[in-house]
């Protein structure tokens, strides 16, 4: 049985949801005094960086701005944790941008559980100050809403179906698919807009709400040569193996796929622990997307970097175009279309499997890798599968501002244009990059400029007390591709904890804040004395 946790009836801020949106949120919410409850469906807070197993999508400035200070923190502390704890070789342990993985998609790649232990460690005085109440391993289940106020939300342990309704002034949303705007009434946009609704050039011409990114679990792996980790055939290999969409140059089992910015085929390579010192790798996707040699693309602990004899592999992350599933939409579809594409991306991740350990081809000419092991201890699974599917897509909100391709994108805007915002609450950068859909798109990628976070990308049209943190603001399906990413995603969710404890402060609310210059102004400042980035620099010089 669970240990039961006291839970409270009521908060000044509900947050649902624990990823990296939903715990940003707790933070600005407890920093500035707040009572807050915070639920996850998992047992892992962090969302892509721990539950979903994804190192962060950073743009290419990340070391020297154009991200918060706590999410800067973040990223300090999960460095110093490797420093204080693992057998780094003295270059490693001298280095100050530190890669603990030497992965080539982040300057950042690292386990899962590191990010966990930091995120915890970042939450716990909150908790002991009594501030936060964490309840994981909790689901939203129902919502009141009176008008346009969200009054409470009822939570179910996935554990034993106990259910709890927690009433709060705010609540925030920051779930994976945006399931309390479901839930309580607010209106969203979902899936691909018509190109007619905002003029989006890459907008298809017909709206089409099931038109989704597809999801992707992801599973962590080493290689141990001369042993046999062979997983059992999976149920629906037979399918899998055989299976090529139109728009792929082979089977997707295989290593020809398309490159994502020209959608030319390319070949992938895959050899695993590589004779490669670690400290040459250098991780810039604005200079090199790294994707082609898949074994260091999201390597997240790398042998070479440590002491010699103190692992006998690396572990890489698979988050690859082979596992990409888009059969059928995760939302909008009814929950056993829900249920059945978790349950197609799951059998295809251990279909990958399954092929790279038998039948993949080898650089030495043979074929399978039986030496392949899955890292349940890695993803924290039984079965060695992440612990969430890696969700690309959201419900979206429909938002007092909506962000649309013509704000960002360089074919748009210029190489040095794009939107300025009188109310950005924030910064971020990243491709417009969207993975094949459930509408049958191959990938669509589009070049984009530095861009700001606006404050009315996070106030609801008509309710009045829940606001986004995370895939759910105010963007379409086109510009989700840029929106979506790690240090976005703790932006919003940083910023929607403050707008929620600074309304609660000054009494007034999100409406007011974003559409009067002299609330908006004082919402800045706070935003400001915490160190949240609201404009970028000129980077033509970085």
């Amino acid at each position: 049985m669970p240990t039961p946790i006291a839970t409270p009836a009521e908060t000044d801020v509900l947050i649902v949801g624990g990823g990296l949106g939903g715990v940003a949120a707790a933070l600005a919410v407890c920093r500035a005094g707040r009572t807050a409850v915070l639920t996850e469906e998992t047992d892992w807070i962090g969302g892509q960086l721990t539950a979903q197993a994804v190192p962060p999508d950073e743009h290419p400035w990340v070391e020297q701005f154009g991200v918060t200070a706590s999410y800067r923190a973040l990223r300090a502390a999960i460095r110093e944790h490797y420093r204080r704890w693992y057998p780094l070789r003295a270059e490693a342990l001298g280095l100050a941008q530190l890669n603990p993985g030497a992965g080539r998609v982040s300057k950042l790649c690292h386990e899962p559980r590191v990010a966990l232990a930091v995120l915890e460690s970042m939450l716990a005085p909150h908790r002991a100050a009594g501030r936060l109440t964490m309840l994981t391993e909790h689901r939203p289940v129902a919502a009141e809403a009176d008008g346009d106020t969200v009054r409470a939300v009822t939570v179910e342990d996935v554990r034993d179906g106990a259910r709890h309704t927690i009433t709060a002034p705010y609540v925030i949303d920051a779930t994976e698919t945006g399931e309390l705007l479901e839930l309580a009434g607010v209106e969203y946009a979902l899936g691909a807009e018509a190109r007619a609704e905002y003029g989006e050039p890459h907008a298809p011409e017909t709206a089409d709400p099931l038109n989704q990114q597809g999801i992707t679990v992801c599973f962590a792996l080493s290689h141990h040569e001369g042993q046999d980790h062979t997983i059992d055939r999976p149920a629906g290999y037979g399918f899998w193996r055989s299976y090529r969409p139109d728009f792929w140059p082979g089977p997707l089992l295989g290593f020809l796929a398309p490159d994502p910015r020209t959608l030319a085929p390319v070949t992938r390579t895959f050899a695993p622990n590589p004779d490669v010192d670690p400290l040459d790798v250098t991780a810039d996707q604005s200079a090199d997307a790294g994707d082609k040699e898949l074994w260091g693309f999201r390597r997240i602990l790398a042998r070479r970097l440590h002491r010699p004899g103190a692992f006998d592999s690396d572990i890489t992350l698979v988050n690859w175009p082979l596992n990409d599933y888009w059969l059928k939409p995760l939302v909008g579809a009814g929950e056993e279309t829900s249920r059945q594409a978790l349950a197609g991306a799951r059998e295809l991740s251990l279909s990958v499997l399954y092929w790279l350990q038998t039948e993949a081809p080898r650089p030495d000419g043979g074929t399978g890798f039986p030496g392949l092991k899955l890292r349940p201890d890695v993803t924290g699974t039984a079965d060695g599968l992440a612990k969430s599917a890696y969700v690309r897509e959201s419900r979206r909100i429909r938002a007092v501002t909506t962000v649309t391709e013509l704000d960002v994108a360089i074919d748009v805007v210029g190489a040095y244009g794009g939107t300025r915002h009188r109310d950005s609450v924030g910064v971020g950068g990243y491709r417009i990059d969207l993975h094949p859909s459930t509408g049958g798109d191959n990938y669509i990628d589009i070049g984009s400029v530095p861009f700001e976070i606006p404050l009315g990308a996070l106030v609801p049209r008509r309710v009045r007390n829940l606001l986004p943190a995370g895939k759910n603001i105010g963007t379409t399906h086109i510009t989700n591709g840029c929106y979506r990413l790690h240090p976005v995603e703790w932006n919003v969710g940083e910023a929607a904890g403050a707008l929620a404890a600074h309304c609660l402060a000054e009494g007034v609310q999100p409406h007011q804040v974003q559409e009067e210059d002299k609330r908006f102004e004082e919402f800045a400042r706070v935003l400001d004395r915490a160190g949240v980035q609201r404009h970028w620099p000129d980077v033509r010089g970085y």
